[in-house]
């Protein structure tokens, strides 16, 4: 309970900060013509953005899959916590502490490693540092917060080391996480899989899998290098599903993060079904689990395919919020009402 209040207040703080960043940027775009003349209704205004942080707090607390967490007493919690206060740190400027809480939430679960990319680029942004690989403040930088996040990470591992006066909880913790050896059912996509396979192709499936947490890092680094915040927020989505043990707890996490986003609303294409299509999963799943474990007339393809829609719901509506976004940013700069050169209105098509 201590620690999703304590997240909640983190991401308020957070959110908080960054909403005085995104206006003040919006207001000089304005003022250098950056947008065009009939996208007003696009622009967010001060009152629009004034309740946005503590919807976000409430969002969080109030999150059904926030309160399971935590009457279930998951060590989740404190994953979330530890992130929250590494998103604090990250949008507040302060480097090394958001080195040193990235470097607490990989020491925790591993996948916050891929928070790496978002964190660098905002940072480097409040330092008005450009981004480009050929600049040599881009690489000074990008150094320097490299060494005090693998310095932290270093530190706390040899900590460890000193209070167990043993390296085995190496393979015990990230090696477990990696091998994905205990294949009890749980709302990811590993445990059906590999209880099904044969056991000598499981290794390079295991790497097929990790593989998708980390690979979507760089595409997306490439495409939201102006907007480190929503890249984040991707980030984020793509941990919780993609991870080999995940927890609702996960999910509460980034949704949090869906009221910042309120002004893409207007853009978004199938919002209403995917929501459906995640509460009701989500009161299937127990359903299914009692059908399955304690009634006996049901079996383990019933469950997992609520699992596999629930996760297919997740990625439907992520990639929903980032259309909706690119669209937006389309929009705010080449105007909302799009005309082909013979006069004719055009369609904007997004690939």
């Amino acid at each position: 309970m201590i620690t999703d209040v304590l997240t909640a207040v983190a991401l308020y703080l957070a959110i908080q900060d960054f909403n005085k960043v995104v206006f003040k940027k919006q207001k000089l775009l304005i003022e250098l013509d950056k947008y065009a003349p009939d996208v007003a209704e696009l622009i967010q205004t001060p009152m629009e953005m004034h309740y946005i942080p503590l919807k976000v707090a409430l969002f969080y607390l109030l999150n059904p899959y926030t309160v399971m967490s935590c009457v279930a007493k998951s060590t989740c919690t404190i994953n979330n916590s530890v992130i929250a206060f590494f998103i604090l740190a990250t949008i507040k400027g302060s480097a090394f502490l958001s080195a040193v809480f990235l470097a607490l939430a990989t020491y925790q679960s591993l996948y916050p490693l891929t928070l790496f990319a978002p964190a660098l680029l905002y940072l480097l942004q409040r330092q008005f540092i450009p981004i480009k690989l050929k600049s040599k403040s881009f690489w000074l930088y990008t150094m320097q917060y490299a060494s005090l996040y693998l310095c932290s990470l270093v530190v706390i591992i040899c900590l460890s080391f000193f209070l167990l006066n043993s390296w085995d909880f190496i393979p015990s913790v990230y090696g477990f996480i990696l091998s994905v050896p205990d294949l009890t059912p749980n709302i990811g996509l590993f445990w059906y899989f590999f209880a099904e396979m044969f056991e000598h192709f499981s290794l390079f499936f295991v790497c097929v899998f990790q593989i998708n947490v980390f690979f979507y890092t760089i595409p997306l680094a490439i495409k939201l290098k102006e907007h480190p915040v929503f890249f984040m927020f991707v980030q984020l989505a793509i941990i919780s599903i993609f991870k080999s043990y995940p927890t609702v707890g996960d999910v509460a996490l980034y949704m949090a993060f869906l009221p910042v986003w309120s002004h893409l609303y207007r853009f978004l294409r199938n919002i209403f079904i995917l929501s459906c299509v995640l509460i009701f999963c989500s009161f299937l799943f127990p359903v299914l689990w009692h059908l399955w474990i304690y009634a006996g007339s049901a079996n383990s393809n019933f469950y997992y395919a609520i699992t596999l829609t629930f996760n297919i719901g997740q990625i439907l509506l992520i990639s929903d919020y980032f259309y909706a976004f690119l669209r937006r940013e389309y929009y705010l700069t080449h105007g909302l009402h799009l005309t082909r050169q013979d006069g004719t209105e055009a369609m904007l098509v997004l690939k």
